[in-house]
């Protein structure tokens, strides 16, 4: 394959790893052009890797065979190069953008010191680097301030509780995991982590950073009450990293503008992953990112006519500390509208709750909190969006039948 022919992957994360090796099992070798200095690794896991489960070894991903470590700094559209910072060009026939995304750093006054960097005791939670600097800061006893009540949000509080942090989580909404979760689960998730001592507030507007010697000492809620802190971790979500894109001239929304194909505005860039925008979707979660990552390496090697048509994703998470571990799996829609049909089973005293939304007898979303022995089959009924069978009386059988899981 000449330089000019080959497929040129930036970023080695899981949609970049992946494609590359899919494509070098499909005969169609891929460069993969990756920024940090740490082997290739899933970032799912650097909630274990913080809460000392697992050692930064257990994250690492299959290396590509052909990786090499450069920032790319811009995109030459009209001589298909890359230019890196370190002054060389790299030809490609196919670029595929996979840079993922960055954490969101909120506007708090006082984030920043006078160079623009964090202060000492400040963290974001996105990278291994971010996942060490953390793990090497957090000691027994310290007090710990998570400003952020999503998923990353959760798993990092847990995190820190574990390692013997005093943990104060802050959330803007009125729920944990507002995005993904009903009120009643959400709960569950609150007392969970109350039971670890970890000491959770919603509705709760971080506005200030208050330093002093340049390391942190505070936050300051929007109500005005200071919380003294040792450490601060920001789980604010994440954003798209489009720079290379825009600065290319490539069509940008949230995210890269893809089709069907993966092909972004020009025939000869793909993009996947988190920076990619998809039918007016971007989805940050490793699900959709290895399916786009299957669909365009079949595409790539013209093993088929596939398409990427959108990825019906289901979030998992598990909450590890004392006693048993925690469970949840949440897909769809958890929020009913006027005249759907609502199934809920709970039992407060093994703490466990189920719920489905049932729409024109379709499966459209679904919650499960400890036992979560259905998931099989009603991720396999949401995905398949076939009407369900009905005996006219409600779908219990959706959370009581185990599906074979």
């Amino acid at each position: 394959m000449t330089s000019t022919a080959r497929v040129v992957v930036i970023g080695a994360g899981l949609a970049g790893v992946t494609l590359a090796r899919r494509l070098g099992e499909l005969g169609t070798p891929a460069l993969v052009v990756g920024d940090e200095e740490h082997r290739p690794y899933n970032r799912v896991l650097l909630a274990e890797v913080l809460a000392g489960r697992f050692g930064p070894e257990v994250t690492a991903l299959p290396a590509p065979a052909a990786l090499t470590r450069a920032r790319v700094t811009a995109i030459d559209r009209d001589r298909r190069t890359v230019r890196c910072a370190d002054g060389t060009a790299i030809a490609y026939g196919t670029l595929v953008l996979a840079t993922g995304s960055n954490a969101v750093l909120p506007p708090l006054r006082g984030l920043f010191t006078a160079e623009r960097e964090l202060p000492e005791g400040v963290h974001a939670f996105r990278t291994m680097d971010d996942c060490l600097a953390l793990s090497k800061a957090v000691r027994p006893g310290m007090r710990a301030v998570v400003v952020g009540g999503g998923l990353l949000g959760v798993s990092a509080a847990r995190a820190l509780a574990v390692r013997g942090a005093r943990v104060v989580l802050a959330q803007q909404a009125e729920r944990l995991m507002e995005r993904r979760l009903d009120p009643a689960a959400s709960a569950l998730v609150r007392h969970h982590l109350e039971g670890l001592g970890v000491e959770v507030h919603t509705e709760c507007r971080i506005r200030d950073v208050r330093t002093a010697g340049g390391a942190v000492r505070s936050v300051v809620p929007a109500d005005g009450y200071v919380l003294g802190t040792d450490l601060v971790v920001l789980a604010c979500g994440v954003r798209p990293r489009v720079g290379l894109a825009r600065r290319a001239g490539l069509d940008v929304g949230t995210g890269v503008l893809v089709d069907d194909e993966l092909r972004t505005s020009d025939p000869h860039i793909r993009a996947v992953g988190d920076c990619a925008e998809h039918a007016g979707r971007v989805y940050g979660l490793a699900a959709p990112a290895l399916e786009q990552a299957g669909t365009l390496a079949a595409l790539l090697a013209g093993s088929g006519t596939a398409r990427y048509t959108g990825t019906r994703s289901l979030t998992r998470l598990t909450l590890t500390g004392p006693g048993r571990p925690f469970d949840l799996a949440a897909f769809g829609e958890t929020d009913p509208r006027p005249g759907d049909h609502v199934v809920r089973l709970a039992d407060a005293t093994r703490g466990t709750y189920r719920k489905v939304v049932v729409r024109d007898d379709r499966l459209v979303g679904g919650v499960l909190v400890g036992e979560l022995g259905t998931v099989g089959a009603l991720a396999r009924a949401w995905e398949g969006a076939e009407p369900l069978p009905s005996d006219g009386g409600p779908p219990l059988h959706l959370l009581t039948n185990d599906g074979g899981s």
